[in-house]
């Protein structure tokens, strides 16, 4: 059973058991759920079914009020059925009959009468009291629908595809009045490449390509509904090799020696060549896979921390300090071979492969949080946090009002924000995101204090461009 098909059973499950609650003084509890039954097959085959649920109790919910209806409409003939009339003697209606004007036969005709009044009244109260029940459920069944969604469309950074493309964040938006719609692609091409002029908003996964869209568009709103910090994926066994290797420390949480890592790069030092390797003996670099710095946003974060320790743990600013750092800049990449445009291409690879192809995955810390909870994470996988680290600031840009409409609600609805603590992201709210990792048994950094600035726009851009120029 797929985990959309899952979803929607518990949501019919929970739908039945309302109802049945809703209709026990008309309907049995076995009615109920035949009358479920039978109308979630009529959307069988359907392609689209994340409001499957919401249109099924809708439209039973419907059929039974009817059915009350109706019942209800019936009882005042069946009642009168069992109030026979008296028998009228017509002897009473003579004058000369001495038993028409006794005292006895007064009291008698009088309590007869009261009776049969209390009867002809209890039974109208009721039918008055059935059909405004009736009267009032059906009003609230036929109500107007609610106004069709507007559709909001955007481009947004692969690693947030999950997160929008999550039912229960499709009905958040829905609730809201907004159906959203999103196509993926590397955050630096999101700024450099594709054609934001299909699009009501910009949803790159940093702020210097927030800042570049905002540059070209000439917008100046931005939001950023969450963040997440830059992170290395790998296995438990690389992980140990690297401890003894001084490379990674071990604690609370795994530590990454980005210094010690680069000295291991600058001396060709070949992961058979650690001591004692015996889980990775291969001939290849130790090296980390990144995606491709002239596409992807986490690929240029790498470079950010990777340039900040080359030079000497200062940001690199001015084209001196940019000439020193760009050949080991260069080499990081160039080595790696084949890049990926996205990150959810390396992430993938991690997932199903294995450390036979890549070892080490540079990766937003949101992505391994967001597989754990869909138990994707296998016991051997573990996460690393460098040292230094940044932190992708998830920045959206509003290409109009639409779109600014969504930045909105992404930061500021309670539900948007708790589904987006739920995909791994940072939110405002703090214990959100550790209560996720927490029920997903994932070692997170709690405080992240070892976090350097990003370079500046222009000189990131040198950078990232220098380094292009290496690939030919």
């Amino acid at each position: 059973m797929s985990g959309d098909t899952h979803r929607e059973d518990q949501a019919i499950r929970r739908a039945t058991d309302r109802l049945v609650q809703v209709f026990a003084g008309t309907h049995s509890a076995e009615h109920v759920k035949d009358v479920m039954a039978a109308v979630h097959r009529r959307f069988d085959g359907y392609p689209v079914r994340d409001f499957v649920p919401v249109l099924v109790e809708r439209i039973v919910r419907g059929e039974l009020v009817a059915e009350a209806a109706t019942a209800a409409a019936e009882a005042p003939s069946e009642a009168s059925a069992d109030v026979q009339p008296e028998t009228v003697n017509p002897a009473s209606d003579t004058p000369d009959s001495p038993e028409s004007h006794s005292p006895e036969s007064n009291r008698s005709s009088r309590i007869r009468s009261k009776g049969f009044l209390s009867l002809i009244l209890g039974v109208a109260v009721a039918v008055v009291v059935a059909v405004v029940v009736v009267v009032n459920i059906s009003q609230k069944e036929t109500s107007p629908p609610p106004p069709p969604l507007t559709t909001v469309r955007g481009v947004i950074g692969s690693e947030k595809k999950a997160f929008f493309e999550d039912p229960q964040v499709l009905k958040a938006f829905a609730d809201k009045g907004v159906k959203v719609e999103v196509e993926p692609a590397g955050s630096r091409q999101i700024a450099t490449s594709v054609d934001l002029g299909r699009y009501d908003f910009a949803f790159p996964s940093s702020a210097p390509a927030g800042e570049l869209i905002q540059r070209k568009r000439h917008v100046s709103a931005k939001y950023t509904p969450f963040s997440s910090p830059m992170a290395i994926a790998t296995f438990k066994p690389i992980a140990d090799l690297l401890t003894k290797a001084g490379v990674v420390k071990q604690g609370a949480v795994l530590t990454f020696n980005v210094d010690r890592y680069l000295e291991l790069l600058t001396t060709d030092v070949k992961w058979a060549q650690l001591t004692g390797n015996t889980v990775y003996p291969v001939d290849k670099n130790i090296l980390v896979s990144t995606t491709d710095p002239r596409t992807s946003n986490s690929a240029a974060m790498y470079l950010a921390i990777t340039s900040y320790v080359a030079n000497g743990d200062a940001i690199v600013h001015g084209a001196t300090a940019e000439k020193n750092v760009l050949p080991l800049l260069t080499k990081l990449f160039t080595s790696q071979g084949y890049t990926d445009n996205t990150s959810e291409g390396p992430f993938d690879e991690y997932l199903t492969v294995g450390m036979g192809p890549t070892p080490m995955v540079w990766i937003y810390e949101a992505q391994f949080v967001d597989a754990a909870a869909r138990g994707q994470i296998k016991p051997e996988m573990v996460l690393m946090y460098p040292s230094p680290t940044v932190l992708s600031k998830h920045t959206l840009v509003p290409l109009n009002t639409a779109g600014d409409r969504v930045g909105r609600l992404l930061s500021t609805d309670p539900e948007l924000q708790r589904l987006a603590a739920e995909h791994g992201f940072r939110s405002g709210d703090a214990t959100q995101f550790a209560k996720v990792a927490a029920d997903h048994q994932v070692p997170v950094a709690k405080d992240l204090i070892d976090v350097v600035d990003i370079p500046s726009y222009d000189t990131l851009e040198h950078l990232l461009k220098g380094v292009g120029k290496a690939y030919g």
